[in-house]
């Protein structure tokens, strides 16, 4: 028997690769002719790796929804609307977990399933919080106190912090982005920039190395912080086993009346290489490891975070993650979506480290405004 081998990247952690794996392995259980090997590369490729070369390479690819714009400019993936079922589709998008099905859609153009859903949520130690006769912050006010007596942190590296400013502009009534053009008002630019330097501030000076998941490999195993306000999700941590201190997952706090956080929507998509040469094959993998029963067993069984909504509803994987996606779907769907247009990415790549310096060092907010502002206008001139 001749067998179809279909090679798949995706990104370096439990959630993202052994999900996958497993997905593969009763696939090719279930269809002996069929034959899929899963590569990892590091978070931070995962995030800033071109798709160009990779969709040369590999015939299925995990990827970020930012991706959906350079995606139609230069169709190195496949308009999965084409090849897949229309009520399958319809299923997806009537199952969404917020914007994740329609975050892949770009100028009528579906270029990945959303197989996973994030958003940066909140996250505590149960455990440390009883110990220390503290609270879980409600408000901005109350983040700030816990933060004064040491026990905050938060994702530091360029990304989450740009992430996390596009997340103080958005719940303050003013996306950064509308209809792919800058739209946020120079006093609300230069005042969520002072709200997070101040926040950073009362943070130790490691969580500028930190992503999320180093955030919650220190909140998990060290015992003297209990609180990240917001963090992008990894369910992992709330399973029994999985780290050293089970971690808790809610929703975020309320900033000064305007409700609670609104933030930067994440997760990842299955996207399928237009080079593929098996794409009857490939298109039965995807359906299959995006479909809810599939969503809701095999793939959070082995450590995904679903993007199927049935799953996040599901009362056994509630009941298996401390309530994780129940208790954190809220800041899901109203998450805030990103700008996808093909050249958003050099602005996302190049905009959070002058964030982030700013965050560790300080300077001058105006000047820092209108270097975000330059490298927005630089970003729409791509691809023209």
């Amino acid at each position: 028997m001749t067998k179809t081998t279909l090679k798949g990247i995706t990104w370096n952690h439990s959630r993202g690769f052994v999900s996958v794996v497993a997905t593969a392995q009763r696939f090719s259980e279930i269809r002996p002719d069929v034959e899929i090997l899963w590569e990892k590369r590091s978070l931070q490729e995962f995030a800033d790796a071109p798709i160009q070369g990779l969709a040369e390479n590999y015939d299925l690819l995990v990827i970020d929804h930012p991706w959906a714009g350079y995606a139609a400019h230069s169709k190195v993936l496949l308009p999965l609307q084409e090849i897949i079922p229309a009520d399958f589709m319809r299923d997806q998008a009537d199952n969404s977990v917020g914007h994740s099905h329609p975050s892949y859609i770009f100028r009528g153009r579906q270029c990945a399933l959303a197989i996973d859903a994030a958003t940066p949520v909140a996250s505590y130690r149960p455990d440390l919080l009883a110990r220390y006769e503290l609270e879980q912050p409600q408000t901005w006010r109350d983040l700030l106190a816990l933060a004064r007596r040491g026990r905050v942190i938060m994702p530091g590296i360029p990304i989450d912090t740009l992430m996390n400013w596009y997340m103080l502009c958005a719940t303050q009534g003013e996306p950064p982005f509308v209809d792919d053009e800058w739209a946020v008002s120079d006093a609300l630019s230069l005042r969520a920039l002072e709200q997070l330097r101040e926040l950073a501030g009362l943070c130790p000076r490691e969580i500028f190395a930190w992503n999320p998941i180093a955030v919650y490999e220190a909140l998990s195993r060290r015992d003297d912080f209990v609180y990240c306000p917001f963090a992008y999700g990894y369910s992992n941590y709330s399973r029994p086993g999985y780290s050293a201190a089970l971690l808790k997952f809610d929703d975020m706090v309320d900033i000064d009346g305007h409700g609670r956080c609104r933030s930067t929507l994440g997760g990842t998509g299955l996207a399928i290489s237009t080079a593929c040469g098996a794409l009857d094959v490939a298109r039965d993998y995807a359906m299959f490891t995006a479909g809810p029963v599939i969503q809701r067993t095999i793939f959070f069984d082995n450590g995904g975070q679903p993007g199927h909504r049935s799953a996040w509803l599901d009362a056994e994987v509630n009941r298996r993650s401390a309530d994780y996606f129940r208790d954190t779907l809220p800041a899901l769907d109203r998450a805030y979506l990103r700008p996808r247009f093909p050249g958003y990415l050099h602005f996302q790549d190049q905009a959070g480290a002058p964030i982030r310096d700013y965050l560790m060092r300080g300077g001058d907010e105006r000047q820092l405004l209108a270097q975000l502002k330059g490298l927005f206008a630089e970003s729409k001139q791509l691809y023209h």
